[in-house]
C-alpha cells in the first residue's frame, strides 16, 4: 500500500488509444504533453493492447503521467501483471499508474469466455498479490478465494507503480479506497457523486488513511458542441449497450434511475433499440455526460473537481474529427486550469 501523505493534485487528461494505429496514439500523447495536459489514460477493452502500448510510447514522451483505466484482472494473472508493471516502471519511472478493475460481463464473458465471478474479491486479491510481487517477495498465496500463487518471485521493482482500482457501487468503492492507492470512476450520474465520495471516506478510514490523500480519477464522457440534442443522440447510441450490462445496469439503478435501468434491460433483451435508447431521458444523460459549449463543459468539470474528483480524463464522444479537436482544445493548459 502506498505510504505517501501528499494530497493529489488536480489534473486534466486525454484518453488513449487514439485508434488502432500506434502512430495516432503517439501523435495524441505528444500533442497533449505540448498543450498542458498533465496525464494520458488508456482504456483497455481489447485491441490494441494498452499495456503494450504504454511501453511502446514511453520514449516518445517527456513528462506526462500515463495510466490504465483499467486492465481487467481476469485476463492476466497477478504474476503477469507484476512482471509487466516492472518493465513499464523502468521505461517510465514514476510516471505510470496501473489501473485494475473487473471489467464487464460483455468483455469478460462474451469476448473472452471468462466468467465474471466474485469481482470485488478478485480485484482485491489481485491488487494485494501484485503489490507484494513488485516488492520481490516470494509468493505464498494459498488460502485466497479466487487466486493462487506459491513460489513466484521477481526482482524488486525500483519504482513500483501505484495501483488504482476501478469501482462503481459502495462496496467496491470502499474496497478500492482501502486497498488501492487511488479510485477510478466511470459513467456516473452527478447526483451520485456525494454517495460515492462517502464510500471513499469509509474505505480510507478502514486502512487508516486520510481520504483526501486518495486520488479520484474519472473518465468523463465529453462533447464540446452547440448542438446538445446531437450530443445526447451520440450518447444514447454509444452507451445503451453499457447500461444494458448487469454491472452498469445495477449501478444506474443504485444511482436513482431504477425505472430507466429496468427499461434498458427490457429493451436490450427484446433487441428493441428504440426502447433501449428512449429509456435514457435528456435529464439522465445530462446528469452523466458532459455536453455543451466550452464554458458549459469547463463549468461541469470544475464542479466535478469541487465534488472530489482530482483527475479528469476527457473522453470525447466525437462523431467526427472536428468534434474531437474542439473537445480536447477546450481543456488545453492555456484555456483552462482547475481550481
Amino acid at each position: 500500500m502506498s505510504t505517501t501523505n501528499q494530497a493529489p493534485t488536480k489534473r486534466m487528461a486525454v484518453t488513449l488509444p487514439a485508434g488502432p494505429k500506434l502512430a495516432s496514439t503517439i501523435e495524441r500523447i505528444q500533442w497533449a504533453e505540448e498543450n498542458g495536459y498533465a496525464d494520458a489514460w488508456f482504456a483497455d477493452s481489447g485491441a490494441p493492447d494498452s499495456l503494450t502500448q504504454v511501453a511502446a510510447i514511453a520514449h516518445h514522451t517527456k513528462s506526462i503521467r500515463v495510466g490504465i483505466a483499467v486492465t481487467p484482472v481476469y485476463t492476466r494473472t497477478p504474476a503477469v501483471l507484476a512482471a509487466t508493471a516492472d518493465v513499464i516502471s523502468q521505461v517510465m519511472p514514476n510516471r505510470f499508474i496501473m489501473g485494475l478493475g473487473s471489467s464487464s460481463q460483455t468483455i469478460m464473458g462474451q469476448f473472452n469466455g471468462i466468467p465474471l465471478d466474485k469481482p470485488l474479491t478478485r480485484v482485491k486479491e489481485t491488487a494485494i498479490m501484485v503489490r507484494s510481487m513488485l516488492t520481490g517477495e516470494k509468493s505464498n498465496f494459498t488460502d485466497l478465494d479466487t487466486l493462487y500463487s506459491k513460489g513466484y518471485r521477481q526482482a524488486p521493482c525500483a519504482n513500483p507503480p501505484p495501483l488504482y482500482l476501478a469501482a462503481l457501487r459502495p462496496n467496491m468503492i470502499e474496497m478500492a479506497a482501502e486497498i488501492g492507492d487511488g479510485v477510478i470512476f466511470n459513467l456516473w450520474p452527478k447526483g451520485a457523486l456525494p454517495k460515492m465520495m462517502e464510500a471513499v471516506k469509509r474505505g480510507a478510514q478502514k486502512a487508516g488513511k486520510n481520504w483526501e490523500d486518495v486520488e479520484i480519477v474519472n473518465r468523463a464522457m465529453v462533447l464540446c458542441t452547440d448542438d446538445k440534442e446531437r450530443g445526447r443522440a451520440i450518447f444514447r447510441a454509444s452507451f445503451g449497450p453499457y447500461y444494458a450490462t448487469p454491472v452498469y445496469n445495477k449501478f444506474l439503478a443504485w444511482a436513482g434511475y431504477e425505472d430507466a435501468a429496468q427499461a434498458i434491460t427490457e429493451g436490450w433483451a427484446a433487441k428493441d433499440r428504440e426502447k433501449t435508447a428512449s429509456a435514457m431521458s435528456d435529464e439522465m444523460i445530462d446528469e452523466i455526460a458532459i455536453i455543451g459549449t466550452e464554458d458549459e463543459v469547463r463549468e461541469r468539470i470544475q464542479a466535478d473537481a469541487d465534488g472530489g474528483v482530482h483527475t479528469h480524463i476527457v473522453a470525447p464522444m466525437a462523431a467526427d474529427a472536428n468534434d474531437l479537436e474542439r473537445t480536447f482544445n477546450a481543456f488545453t493548459g492555456d484555456k483552462f486550469q482547475l481550481k
